[in-house]
């Protein structure tokens, strides 16, 4: 499901519709381009790339954008003090603890100003204090407007969405919080 929701794969049957626009039938490289511009993604195992800093690992959505450097350098640098990174652009992934490089994940899935957030199991790889300090991020966002969709085997973590859609086998087993799963 987070692959269709995210346009890596096309839904079997029926239609997607992300900010009104029919995704279902899109072609490659437009569906590309919805990933880049329109979504942004919060992996379980952070995804950055050892090699850059902080900071450039950041910018790498709004490269493949076209962004000139500078103004990525600007956007980054917002988007890293927003998640309390300001003083850590330099460092690099390996030099930061698990909920440092989580952050910079989530900095790096909101650079682009995404219209939804997908994150899968974000504190699964943490401690419970970096853990609940994530949480309390997405929180933050979600209170701002920020769609999240989020997927967890965690009972705690579902307890503090507004709406908790189960599934087993693929299909919908309960839907709590939202309309009618029809």
């Amino acid at each position: 499901m987070m692959n269709v929701i995210g346009c890596l794969d096309r839904p079997t049957a029926g239609a997607y519709l992300l900010e009104g626009q029919d995704v279902s039938d899109m072609d490659d490289t437009t569906l590309s381009r919805v990933r880049n511009q329109r979504i942004g993604f919060v992996f379980q195992s952070f995804n950055l790339i050892p090699e850059l800093t902080i900071l450039e690992n950041v910018e790498v959505p709004l490269f493949y954008r076209g962004i000139h450097h500078r103004d990525r350098k600007e956007m980054s640098q917002r988007v890293l003090e927003r998640v309390g990174l300001a003083d850590r652009i330099t460092h690099r992934p390996g030099e930061l603890s698990g909920g440092q490089q989580q952050r910079v994940a989530i900095a790096r899935s909101l650079v682009g100003d995404p219209a939804i957030l997908l994150a899968d199991e974000p504190t699964g790889n943490l401690d419970t204090a970096t853990g609940e300090a994530i949480l309390a991020l997405m929180d933050e966002l979600h209170a701002e407007g920020r769609t999240i969709v989020m997927v967890t085997h965690d009972d705690e973590m579902a307890q503090r969405c507004e709406r908790v859609i189960r599934l087993r086998d693929g299909l919908i087993e309960s839907d709590i919080g939202g309309e009618s799963a029809t």
